[in-house]
């Protein structure tokens, strides 16, 4: 290890654990069915995981695999991996077992850690360089792997503090797979330094602290958990796992385990604000409820706060460590109506204070557009939180960094205080007559039709206009809505041209964090037909 400096510091995120145990160290750090742990049992139980991985020869530089759910596990692996000076790559457990396979060989990992339910994804023999296979025992006490149990292999390891390997911060913490909706994902590398500041602007921007109960809604294979795995520990909250994401169990643990933080997708806001038993949930303090992953309706928005949560909108990217920016609340917005005030919320806002740059520029030009919440531009971001770049992808790194900042793919505008408001991803505005029509925009008014419960919105093709709108919704349970009552609403709350000239009824694909993934309608809508360039 190199000298140690008077005046500076590595940035690791995996620090927080050492000193929450020494501030906190008898107070519940992790809870998870009738599992409780404090934290110094926390500190612990990593410790021995960080040893164990040690004594079958992980180290500095190498790659650790997890396929896992929100359990223990899967947060003590975040802090034992990048504390050893290895990459953790969480591996999200929704991919098929091809994706999964290339993932693991790509990233050259050494050891595998699967949860039982999911060694159906895994076959070893493809694996060209996992040298070790751990089995995570959860729901039942099959191993399917040839490898030790996970609490076995904890055994095998000191209790022991490990010293933090990282001598750089800019050295890869973990890499995390982007969904492969255009290709094969790509490994987006986080670096110590910035998983550090991301973790500390969650703490800061939520208003987290020691009193703080974290619920694990938000997959961990996601961002890191948009890096509250370590921001829930930095300010010593606890953390409150949780298997399966569904709104019983969800408001459950809200009742019981006192939980004032959850972090999801507006697919997950749809299911929790429409359940029957929602009205009858017993907060004992107030639900700070943070949503990304796509742009929220401002009816999803006023719905969820009509039971009593109270929704802050944040946007990012995985390539920036999850949330960059965040739809800071200003006081003279107070004593808006509910839905003027859903409409700011709806806001994709200003940067996080540990993020600070983020601007929305001419893609030609790249010069930035005025504020004036009309005109459209791309969404870019440089800092301390953009990743470091795509794991032995050096190439597609170059195309994402162009310019010198971050593309984000995303179109918006800016009000004129300075607040980003998404209209749209680039691949998906809709060019109809020569008139730009946003997605997002047709989907928002829809989605306050009283009979829609999910909507998304694509272009098709049209031999006049060149393509239109079409709309795909999922109705509330119970409601039986025509295509006709959909389109006579439209007419009555947008622009006739914005009117989507179709409708269909059904269930919509999702990625396993809840995004709708268009391109899949689209596919289905264009096949065999050229997509117009412009």
């Amino acid at each position: 290890m190199t000298e140690k400096k008077v005046n500076f510091d590595v940035l690791t995120p995996v620090n927080f654990l050492k000193r929450s145990a020494m501030v906190y160290g008898d107070k519940e750090a992790v809870v998870y069915g009738d599992k409780r742990y404090t934290y110094q049992e926390f500190y612990n139980r990593v410790n021995r995981l960080a040893n164990a991985l040690i004594k079958v020869g992980v180290g500095k530089g190498d790659k650790v695999a997890f396929i896992c759910p929100n359990t223990p596990p899967m947060l003590e692996a975040h802090y034992a991996v990048p504390m050893i000076g290895a990459a953790l790559v969480s591996i999200n457990i929704r991919l098929s077992a091809r994706e999964v396979t290339y993932i693991i060989n790509h990233s050259d990992s050494k050891a595998l850690f699967v949860d039982n339910e999911f060694a159906g994804l895994v076959n070893p023999e493809e694996l060209k360089n996992v040298k070790t296979f751990v089995n995570i025992c959860d729901i039942n006490d099959e191993r399917p792997l040839a490898g030790m149990e996970y609490e076995e292999f904890l055994d095998t390891g000191s209790d022991k503090p490990v010293e933090c390997a990282v001598e750089d911060e800019y050295e890869v913490a973990t890499i995390n797979y982007t969904s492969g909706t255009t290709g094969l994902p790509k490994g987006v590398m986080y670096h110590h330094r910035g998983a550090y500041l991301n973790a500390l602007g969650e703490a800061l921007e939520h208003g987290m602290n020691s009193r703080s109960v974290y619920l694990w809604t938000l997959p961990m294979f996601h961002c890191n958990g948009w890096c509250f795995t370590w921001g829930v520990t930095a300010v010593g909250a606890t953390h409150v796992c949780l298997r399966k994401v569904v709104p019983e169990e969800i408001y459950r643990l809200v009742e019981v385990e006192n939980v004032s933080h959850l972090c999801a997708a507006p697919t997950v806001l749809i299911a929790m604000s429409t359940y029957p038993g929602a009205k009858d949930v017993k907060m004992k303090r107030p639900l700070n409820v943070i949503t990304a992953g796509a742009p929220p309706a401002p009816t999803v928005i006023k719905n969820m706060e009509s039971i009593g949560a109270n929704v802050t909108q944040v946007y990012g990217l995985t390539e920036v460590y999850g949330p960059h920016s965040i739809c800071e609340w200003r006081e003279q917005w107070d004593d808006l109506p509910a839905g003027e005030r859903a409409k700011i919320k709806a806001r994709q806002g200003v940067p996080y204070i540990t993020a600070m740059y983020m601007d929305v520029v001419d893609p030609a030009s790249m010069q930035s557009i005025p504020w004036d919440g009309e005109t459209m531009g791309e969404i870019v971001m440089r800092g301390n939180n953009v990743m470091l770049g795509y794991y032995k992808q050096p190439e597609a790194t170059a195309e994402a960094f162009r310019g010198g900042w971050f593309h984000s793919g995303d179109l918006a505008v800016v009000h004129p205080n300075g607040y980003v408001e998404i209209k749209d991803r680039m691949k998906d505005i809709i060019i109809s007559g020569g008139e730009n029509i946003s997605t997002v925009e047709v989907e928002n008014v829809i989605y306050t039709h009283p009979d829609v419960q999910e909507v998304a919105v694509i272009a098709v093709p049209d031999e006049k206009w060149g393509e239109v709108p079409k709309a795909f919704i999922v109705p509330k349970p119970g409601t039986n809505p025509t295509a006709e009552d959909i389109i006579n609403y439209c007419r009555q709350n947008m622009a006739r041209f914005k009117v989507p000239k179709a409708i269909e009824f059904g269930e919509l694909p999702k990625t396993s964090t809840g995004k709708i993934m268009k391109y899949k309608l689209r596919e289905k809508e264009w096949a065999g037909r050229d997509r117009r360039v412009n």
